[in-house]
């Protein structure tokens, strides 16, 4: 939201190393509306690299009403709850290509569905025709299907894997599938900590776990997955 998003961009001009993305989550602050102007400006920071986490989250949807918010309770539908997700990542879509920015998505299904992923594909889609090379980005924390992957690689999107292929044989195929220049190693600190440090807190020191295992589903040297992962996030990020 606003203020993380401001605490990001301070935390990136601290440290050399570090980049931020700025951008509205769909379901973590949802009582606050969409800033374009005020993202902007944060935006124009040299140490932002892309608009984001931005996409839908439908994993708590049809429970929603029972979510507790700064403001108390929240009562509108999922019908609802779902067309101002949508909503909001329109604009942020549009946010990115007309500052030239990729996204870095988050797209959280309902258990069984890849629905989530489906709508953000069919909003992303539609403006790949409209706005062409403009648009680009990442599919962060990806946990989508192969034909999932597929449609994000059609529209030019790279997806990044998380502590999550450690200790679960779900994404093997994923990786194994995807051409090695549309992959990301992540860590999601503080959660989803790879194996062999599961039960404690998440470290971004951690990515070295999350590079070696696409190393080994693909079957690959280790510095040659090293080294193409980080010449992708240079490309993409442009930094």
């Amino acid at each position: 939201d606003e203020e993380e998003s401001v605490r990001a961009v301070a935390l990136a001009d601290s440290h050399p190393h570090i980049f931020a993305t700025v951008g509205l989550h769909p379901a973590d602050n949802v009582t606050q509306v969409f800033n374009k102007e005020f993202y902007i400006r944060l935006a124009e920071n040299k140490k932002v690299v892309a608009i984001g986490e931005c996409g839908l989250d439908y994993h708590y949807i049809d429970t929603f009403f029972e979510r507790d918010t700064v403001s108390g309770k929240v009562s509108w539908s999922k019908e609802e709850e779902e067309e101002r997700q949508k909503d909001i990542f329109r604009q942020q879509v549009e946010l990115a290509v007309e500052i030239n920015k990729p996204l870095m998505l988050h797209g959280r299904p309902r258990k069984g569905s890849m629905d989530a992923y489906e709508d953000m594909l069919t909003i992303l889609e539609e403006a790949k025709k409209e706005y062409g090379n403009k648009l680009r980005g990442n599919a962060h924390f990806f946990v989508g299907s192969i034909d999932i992957a597929e449609r994000f690689v059609q529209i030019g999107f790279t997806m990044s894997f998380s502590g999550v292929i450690t200790f679960t044989k779900d994404y093997d195929d994923v990786v194994r599938y995807l051409p090695i220049t549309m992959i990301h190693a992540e860590t999601d600190s503080p959660y989803a900590t790879p194996a062999p440090f599961r039960g404690t807190r998440n470290s971004s020191m951690y990515v070295q776990e999350i590079v070696a295992k696409i190393a080994v589903l693909r079957s690959a040297p280790l510095e040659e997955v090293r080294m193409q992962l980080l010449e992708n996030a240079k490309r993409i990020f442009e930094i």
